[in-house]
């Protein structure tokens, strides 16, 4: 009997310093492992200090790139990234609803660590409408969340509620991610809203500059677990040790002169 890979496409920027982005989440994927096809959306000029410019592909080319991958390898979980334009969202729904996609893991990424915004305004309107209610979870940090929630996250002691109110304006789990917060001892929160329950990702703050790419990263892991056969939950919890571990051991590294990845192959790497 042939064996079969499990398989995840993603469809995210590129990232020319190979921490964030397409990169992060094909070093993701693989470490997962998982087989991992890629669709770029935009080609971003950045390092480790920041992001410089961004060239965005046009919708014809991302529509060509996930057909191409859909209609012969398929996937059976599609990661989803930045997306710079009303258009591009637009495309990118029309393929999952195209091949029928229902495993969907979105990142909503809208602002780089850096400041640099990353999406059109327009096109915040156009993925709340059409895109994320398509999404089984979607993978917000506290900024991105702030933006879908239309308010502000003060602190630790609401994410709960903030989770399950979003999940219920988008009618998908939400994994919210508690980094950009001050505690010391973090709280991410997952809530399936499949089945309607919480799960608390407990971990202590890691002090380290070496923190580019991790939204990424936890998404595609997400989306490998998921593409694995786990549960919602469980693939959550899974995504969450294995960015925890990324991160630890990320931070014994120094590359470039801001903020460096974490280590996407710890598990194999001496």
């Amino acid at each position: 009997m042939e064996k079969t890979y499990k398989k995840v496409l993603t469809i995210a920027g590129s990232d020319s310093g190979g921490g964030a982005g397409i990169q992060a989440d094909i070093k993701t994927i693989s470490a997962c492992g998982c087989y991992a096809a890629s669709a770029i959306t935009a080609v971003t000029v950045q390092n480790t200090m920041g992001v410089i410019d961004v060239e965005g592909l046009s919708p014809s080319v991302i529509e060509g790139q996930i057909d191409a991958v859909l209609s012969d390898i398929g996937a059976d979980c599609v990661k989803i990234g930045m997306l710079h334009s009303s258009k591009v969202v637009l495309s990118v729904a029309k393929m999952m609803k195209k091949h029928d996609i229902k495993n969907i893991v979105l990142d909503p990424v809208m602002v780089s660590t850096s400041g640099h915004r990353l999406i059109e305004e327009e096109a915040i309107e156009t993925l709340c409408k059409e895109l994320i209610p398509m999404a089984r979870v979607i993978t917000p940090n506290i900024p991105e969340a702030e933006i879908l929630y239309g308010g502000k996250i003060p602190n630790q002691d609401v994410l709960r509620t903030t989770a399950q109110q979003l999940a219920n304006k988008f009618n998908t789990s939400i994994y919210l991610k508690a980094g950009h917060l001050t505690e010391e001892a973090l709280i991410d929160i997952f809530y399936n809203h499949e089945e309607g329950n919480f799960c608390e990702l407990k971990t202590k703050r890691i002090h380290t500059e070496n923190t580019h790419g991790t939204g990424c990263t936890l998404s595609s892991a997400l989306a490998s677990m998921i593409a694995k056969g786990h549960n919602l939950t469980e693939a959550a919890t899974l995504a969450q040790k294995y960015i925890e571990n990324a991160i630890i051991e990320g931070a014994n590294y120094k590359i470039g002169h801001g903020h460096g990845p974490v280590a996407h192959f710890y598990k194999y790497w001496d």
